[in-house]
């Protein structure tokens, strides 16, 4: 049975730090994206892309705040959804024109994902989205729009949303169907729509998940075997940005939980990537062992490959379990690397 691999891509991996966000802008870094998706299908990999849309769906609640006297303002579950369909359509039409008739199809499903109404996170906005301001942009801002706004890593200020914890994806079952057809499936965009269940159906509510936390729970309801955080950063790194910085090429789950408590991920950057990785690793099945990863768009396949990476001398970062439990969770067999 074909491995099946979720790729969680960076918002700022489609719309980059240092470009407009424009639709051309956009494509051409999707195209990069397709292009890992190919070598992983090529080697057997069925694949889930889950992309983040946080430059996206800032950007979009500016233009509905500043036409609000034209046409209605929407809420920002809303915008969630139509950013998740438009960045679903993109990446679907880049992962078409590099994969050709090598796939059975792709498909954009719009996800919803579940909340708990009681989540900390709606007291406590801490989710960076749109575009960076000045200080007196900022504080304008969070006077006539009630926006809440955060100094971000030194880059300007940016509006901060609630990022609740997110439950399971409700879609879940058609993906894994689809999945199990041979499709390319692009999922929980954005982190999913959040909702929260009112009986037997369910409500929108104004947030936005962090699509590494999403990623991981779809690619635990979806049965995979690898999870990757796609992001701007070829590798992890410890004591980032001091004369004492090293590149870690690999990590096992206890290490990047000690690393993680010890403060070397900070929550607004490394921080929940490290967090969805040993939450997925550490849920590995009886029968096998999972891996996570975290690498840029070039360098998935290297970094899914082992054997390749070690090769050629440059891949991402993998998250294991210890060795023990390697082997236990693939009934007592050879530990894998």
């Amino acid at each position: 049975m074909a491995e099946i691999a979720v790729l969680a891509l960076g918002g700022n991996a489609l719309s980059r730090e240092d470009e407009r966000g424009t639709i051309e802008e956009q494509y051409r870094n999707a195209l990069a994206m397709a292009r890992s998706v190919r070598s992983l299908i090529r080697k057997g990999w069925r694949i889930v892309v889950v992309h983040g849309n946080g430059p996206q769906v800032g950007n979009l609640a500016i233009q509905h705040a500043a036409s609000s006297d034209l046409v209605p303002a929407q809420p920002l579950w809303a915008l969630g959804a139509m950013t998740q369909g438009a960045l679903g359509s993109l990446i679907c039409l880049a992962l078409r024109e590099v994969c050709g008739d090598e796939i059975e199809g792709v498909v954009s499903v719009i996800t919803h994902v579940e909340v708990s109404p009681d989540d900390p996170a709606f007291e406590h906005p801490t989710k960076p989205i749109g575009p960076f301001f000045g200080p007196d942009e900022a504080e304008e801002l969070a006077e006539t729009r009630g926006w809440h706004m955060i100094e971000d890593s030194g880059r300007g200020y940016r509006r901060v949303v609630p990022s609740p914890t997110p439950e399971a994806p409700v879609e879940s079952g058609a993906i894994a169907t689809l999945i199990e057809a041979g499709y390319v499936v692009v999922a929980a965009g954005g982190g999913g729509i959040p909702v929260v269940r009112e009986g037997t159906t369910y409500r929108g509510v104004d947030a936005v998940i962090d699509k590494d936390f999403a990623a991981e729970r779809l690619a635990d309801a979806s049965m995979a075997d690898a999870l990757v955080m796609v992001t701007g950063v070829p590798n992890v790194k410890l004591d980032f940005g001091t004369p004492e910085e090293q590149t870690v090429y690999n990590l096992t789950t206890d290490e990047a939980a000690t690393h993680l408590a010890g403060g070397q991920f900070p929550p607004g950057s490394m921080g929940p990537k490290i967090s969805a990785a040993i939450h997925f690793v550490e849920r590995s099945p009886s029968e096998r062992a999972r891996i996570a990863a975290i690498t840029t768009p070039e360098l998935v396949y290297a970094t899914l490959d082992n054997a390749h990476g070690a090769i050629e001398g440059h891949r991402g970062t993998r998250i294991k379990l210890p060795k023990a439990a390697s082997i236990a969770a693939n009934g007592g067999g050879p530990d894998v690397a």
